[in-house]
């Protein structure tokens, strides 16, 4: 690997040394596709993503983990993507007499899956529907998961969309007019890769969902109100049909654990139309769990490659682009070390920043803050 010089080559330096094992994982619900990257370590927690109603895995998250950003995160956190019975790539019919799991059960099938991989704490990232069966699943397992990151949730009952091709226009409404080949993209996807039948059984399922059962904590009140009780980050675009229902969503949360993040001049793929920003974003999120030495690391091993690729490019210093934005990552981090180890329990206070004073405030005060965010 340390002969791989040229920038594309270093991204399959990083691929090369992670596991992928796709496996069937048999659940009281029925059978979940899942796609284990990456090799568990002690200690440490597992990303585990779920897609959203017309999507799989690879059509929701592949542009967000493809990034090169990215690696500096998977290198040190595998990376256990779920997918819904029937929903992955060249799925079958699914039997007349099989009856889909509801999303209470679909978050219900999720520790059978932890279970299957030898995993033990999560950081969830879902989108949609996904979003909503992590945050159902953190809520009735709240020891197995150390954070979550929910894109578009919408934890009320009543459903957004009533048909599946609704729900395909409304999700991307707001991207035709500037991204037209990502709108056309994704409708083929979802029109002619996915199986349509189940598809619909899923959409069915979501559109019958219960109210997430959470009420924001009140100081002098009731301690044991029914909340997410880990880090939260929520994520919509602030062209998105999602913001309102996000909004209310982080109105019903912890304000002590819980950012909102709106990113601008983005509509219902947040992750697939700005990708970077949202990994900016996810870098601060896991960094104020208390992982910042694991980042620390993994930019430490970008800032060497790039050094070799320089060196054999060129007789100058380590003077790139690249290095220098690896160091300031790194200054970064060893900057807000102090606190990075305190994984709960900190007291936030509400304030707006961007994101572009994310990344050049103390990273001390982001961390310790619960967070309204425009970027």
């Amino acid at each position: 690997c340390l002969e791989l010089y040229d920038q594309n080559q270093i991204a399959d330096c990083f691929s090369c040394q992670r596991v992928k094992v796709s496996e069937h994982v048999e659940t009281q619900y029925g059978n979940m596709h899942c796609i284990m990257t990456g090799t568990r370590k002690a200690n440490r927690p597992v990303i585990l993503t779920f897609h959203d109603i017309g999507l799989n895995h690879k059509s929701c998250f592949e542009t967000l983990f493809n990034h090169m950003d990215m690696q500096e995160i998977t290198r040190q956190l595998p990376v256990c993507h779920v997918e819904a019975p029937g929903q992955h790539v060249g799925a079958k019919t699914l039997p007349n007499a099989y009856t889909y799991p509801s999303m209470d059960q679909l978050s219900e099938a999720l520790p059978a899956v932890l279970s299957h991989f030898g995993i033990h704490s999560v950081i969830g990232l879902g989108v949609g529907a996904g979003a909503y069966i992590l945050a159902r699943f953190a809520l009735n397992h709240p020891d197995l998961v150390d954070g979550l990151v929910l894109i578009n949730i919408n934890p009320n009952s009543e459903g957004l969309m009533h048909t599946v091709a609704n729900k395909t226009t409304c999700v991307m409404f707001h991207e035709i007019q500037t991204n037209h080949d990502l709108i056309a993209t994704y409708r083929h996807h979802i029109s002619v890769t996915m199986n349509q039948s189940n598809v619909s059984q899923f959409f069915r399922s979501y559109n019958n969902r219960n109210t997430l059962e959470v009420e924001r904590p009140v100081p002098g009140g009731n301690i044991n109100v029914r909340t997410l009780k880990c880090a939260t980050l929520l994520v919509v675009g602030d062209n998105s049909p999602a913001v309102e229902v996000v909004v209310d969503c982080n109105a019903k949360l912890n304000p002590t654990n819980t950012t909102l993040l709106k990113m601008a001049d983005c509509g219902g793929l947040p992750q697939v139309d700005q990708p970077a920003k949202v990994i900016e974003a996810l870098k601060y999120f896991i960094q104020g769990m208390g992982y910042s030495k694991l980042l620390l690391i993994s930019l430490l091993f970008v800032a060497s490659m790039t050094r070799l690729r320089s060196r054999t490019t060129s007789s100058s210093s380590f003077l790139s682009f690249d290095g220098s934005r690896s160091r300031s990552h790194t200054n970064e981090l060893q900057h807000g070390q102090t606190h990075s180890d305190e994984k709960r329990g900190r007291t936030r206070h509400n304030t707006d920043v961007s994101m572009e004073s994310i990344s050049n405030s103390n990273v001390d005060q982001i961390i310790s803050k619960s967070t309204e965010v425009a970027c």
